[in-house]
């Protein structure tokens, strides 16, 4: 997965409403990938993490609600949603992918095909 495949892939997938392209950290192993993004303000139950075909889809809904009778007096992020999707490696086995969100951090683990694994070869003689 590339900054340019990122880019490339949401560009083409506008999605319906506009949203905040959240931060996130890639991070690889030899065991698979993981990826951070942060979140803040999105619940469990406002958020969608998913995979269509060889693209990680992950959308949020800011879960902040207004007191009655209160209004804001100023407001910095106006858009309540978040949206970020990725194009996947073959190397990578969506089969395997695990997603656990804590404190507004979303964690998403996909571990690598095993054709895709390092693997020791033995040498003989």
């Amino acid at each position: 997965m590339t900054q340019s495949q990122t880019r490339r892939e949401q560009s083409s997938q506008a999605p319906e409403q506009p949203a905040l392209l959240p931060p996130v950290d890639v991070i690889e192993d030899a065991e698979g990938i993981t990826v951070y993004a942060d979140l803040p303000g999105v619940p469990k139950e406002r958020l969608d993490v998913h995979i269509d075909g060889e693209v990680l889809v992950i959308e949020g809904e800011m879960g902040l609600e207004m007191p009655q009778q209160m209004e804001a007096m100023h407001v910095e992020v106006s858009l309540p949603r978040y949206r970020r999707v990725f194009t996947l490696s073959r190397e990578l086995d969506p089969e395997r992918m695990s997603a656990e969100l804590k404190q507004g951090v979303l964690k998403v683990r996909i571990h690598k095909a095993e054709h895709a694994k390092p693997r020791r070869i033995e040498v003989s003689g």
